[in-house]
């Protein structure tokens, strides 16, 4: 099969395969810490943990070292990767079915210490949050997607605006931790949302195309490469426009676009090439209102 009819380049396989890195570095950091302390993750994969848990309890389903949680995970996404399919594109359908894949391999052969490795609860809550939270950071900021509240959150993000993603999974989560106060102790939903909390904290700061940066690039040489860069590169809007400096009088041309941080990166080594002196002005975590498209 062609990458073409998939929607991949080849450029696009090398941050494919970093993008399952990442899924291998979240598997680890839940099977080696997160499963032996007994805590559950959020979304999709929290229901899949629980769902496995309710199994191993009552129907006596116990593979062992096997995490069956990843098998579980996989089955409840298929709707969503049908959404994914026929409602957000092709590409992103590709690359979710790929990572959602490779983590549920992962889960499944990484074996779960029967001994856990770190005996306190909360060290293995914090040590297992940035481990996970890494691998997913790493994974979204490659183009990947571990599927679940991914899919559902730009799904809807595309169809309304005032969209918010985080209460989506907000809610989930409460749902998450309701269902394990009420099947376990509520010590294991404090060092759940612990957990959850520094995941969180951690894939944010990996994950830097969730980071909205405005730039201000000060040039006197090739706007128009610069400009044509973001506009059919980046596939972002700017506007450029004639200024005199105010301490050399002379005539400089200022380009303004607001971009991910990751996308940011991509602009500086361009800039090196097409214009080393240019003066260029950024700012993380400024706020947008109207259409602006998060690129994964």
């Amino acid at each position: 099969m062609k990458l073409a009819s998939l929607g991949l380049e080849k450029r696009d396989l090398s941050r494919l395969a970093t993008a399952v890195a990442g899924m291998l570095v979240f598997s680890i950091g839940i099977n080696i810490f997160v499963v032996p302390a007994e805590l559950y993750n959020g979304g999709v994969l929290g229901i899949s943990q629980i769902i496995r848990t309710l199994l191993i309890r009552y129907a006596h389903l116990n593979l062992g070292s096997i995490d069956i949680a990843g098998i579980i995970n996989l089955c409840l996404n298929i709707p969503l990767f049908i959404l994914a399919y026929r409602s957000i594109s092709k590409v992103f359908f590709v690359r979710t079915l790929i990572c959602v894949i490779s983590q549920t391999i992962f889960m499944t052969v990484i074996p779960i210490p029967a001994i856990p490795l770190v005996e306190d609860t909360l060290t293995a809550s914090l040590i297992g949050g940035i481990v996970a939270g890494a691998g997913i950071g790493i994974a979204l900021q490659s183009g990947g997607s571990s599927g679940g509240m991914d899919i559902l959150g730009i799904y809807f993000t595309k169809r309304r605006q005032d969209f918010s993603v985080g209460r989506l999974s907000l809610t989930v989560n409460l749902f998450i931790y309701l269902v394990c106060a009420l099947l376990f102790d509520i010590t294991v939903v404090i060092y759940c949302v612990i957990y959850t909390a520094v995941s969180t904290l951690i894939m944010d700061r990996t994950h830097s195309q969730n980071i909205s940066t405005e730039v201000f690039i000060f040039t006197k040489e090739n706007p128009e490469q610069i400009m044509d860069y973001i506009l059919k590169d980046l596939i972002r809007g700017a506007t450029y426009w004639e200024a005199k400096g105010g301490y050399t009088e002379k005539t400089t041309n200022i380009i303004f676009t607001v971009i991910s941080k990751h996308e940011f990166s991509a602009l500086k080594r361009k800039l090196r090439s097409l214009d080393p002196q240019a003066f260029v002005v950024s700012k993380e975590h400024v706020g947008i209102e109207g259409e602006f498209v998060k690129h994964l």
